[in-house]
């Protein structure tokens, strides 16, 4: 009998990989039979699997002697679970060839199961050995290239790498619940008070819209997104536009948040498959900020918040603006910018929250 954590785990590993779902929605599907046990080992298997992917398709590559692109796709999927709990588990190894071999033959492709045991019995005898012969970089951490090239230019190697590492390792569980204490930073960075008019501009889901004080105008561009914003700031200070805050026909706000779209760098440990599918954002964040700005009045502020670790997402889109930032780091100075003061940021491995960048610009 499969263990039900291995078969949540390979489903969710297919629907990624072969359907370019996303990891949390397709584990929320397949996982909502299981108890709790069955699930926490179910989460870090599949989330495990599909961050280390890079790593494992290397593995699979160099002890499985048939190129990962050849495979089918229910064998790689159980090829690359198994994998993941060979490195990064206690788990017997008989347990888990037996368990991907009969993934296999779920799938109906009972002429691979021989391949798939053999592969795997390779696996758990090298596999750890080859991971820890890997030099310190992306393909050992399973990053995309660029990421670790943006991370050594802002950061420098050691830096890099420490995010590297600390973005592989289980968030702390206030992240998993959608509310970390880098995010109420930056909802208490907006400053705003009773009686002022404040604009969010990117306001869904709304974990930051609820933590503003005053009049507050939510702007959401995706009708469903608002409507269940809607439904969850009923009876509060918030009013929900849907709209695209760069068509809002509002203006004079005393205050604005801009919690923009990203790359979202600093969340890709609750995030697993966001490394695979991410790209940075600039042009739509300058396009936001100056929106934000022209519906704020003079003397003014915007609070710029975004969740990824990327100067050219952060920095060089508020020096674009050319609007003057308020000094952050001297309200919080354990979260100044290393290189910047003048803003906020926050790292997972200095941390231990989300990585987020946040600057207060006035009008």
């Amino acid at each position: 009998m499969i263990a039900p954590a291995r078969r949540v785990a390979f489903h969710v590993v297919r629907r990624v990989f072969e359907d370019d779902a996303y990891a949390d929605r397709a584990f929320a599907a397949a996982a909502g039979e299981l108890d709790a046990r069955d699930r926490a080992l179910a989460h870090r298997i599949a989330y495990g699997t599909v961050q280390r992917v890079r790593t494992i398709d290397h593995g699979i590559d160099t002890l499985g002697r048939r190129p990962t692109r050849k495979l089918d796709p229910a064998v790689l999927a159980a090829l690359r679970v198994a994998a993941y709990e060979i490195a990064w588990s206690e788990a017997p190894a008989h347990a888990i060839a037996d368990d991907a071999v009969e993934l296999v033959r779920e799938a109906h492709l009972e002429r691979a199961t021989g391949f798939t045991n053999a592969v795997t019995r390779r696996l758990s005898e090298g596999f750890r050995a080859l991971v820890a012969s890997l030099p310190e970089g992306p393909l050992k951490h399973s990053y995309p290239d660029w990421i670790h090239e943006v991370w050594v230019r802002d950061f420098g190697e050691e830096e890099a790498l420490a995010l590297e590492r600390a973005q592989n390792e289980p968030p702390p569980l206030e992240d998993y619940r959608g509310m970390s204490r880098a995010s109420r930073l930056a909802a208490e960075a907006v400053g705003s008070q009773p009686g002022e008019r404040v604009l969010d501009a990117c306001a869904a889901p709304g974990n930051k819209t609820l933590l503003l004080a005053g009049e507050v105008t939510a702007v959401e561009i995706n009708p469903g997104r608002a409507r269940l914003l809607a439904e969850r700031v009923s009876g509060t200070n918030v009013r929900v536009v849907n709209a695209d805050v760069r068509e809002l026909d509002a203006s004079g706000f005393d205050r604005a948040l801009v919690d923009a779209p990203c790359s979202g760098l600093g969340v890709l440990n609750r995030r697993p498959d966001l490394r695979w599918r991410s790209k940075p954002l600039p042009e739509l964040q300058l396009e936001l900020l100056r929106a934000a700005a022209e519906r704020t009045r003079p003397g003014g502020t915007i609070l710029y918040a975004v969740c990824t670790l990327n100067a050219d997402e952060n920095e060089a889109v508020v020096d674009a603006t050319g609007l003057e930032p308020e000094p952050l780091g001297v309200e919080w100075p354990e979260y100044a910018h290393p290189k910047r003061p003048e803003f906020l940021l926050t790292t997972p491995h200095r941390h231990a929250t989300s990585g987020f960048f946040i600057a207060r610009l006035r009008v």
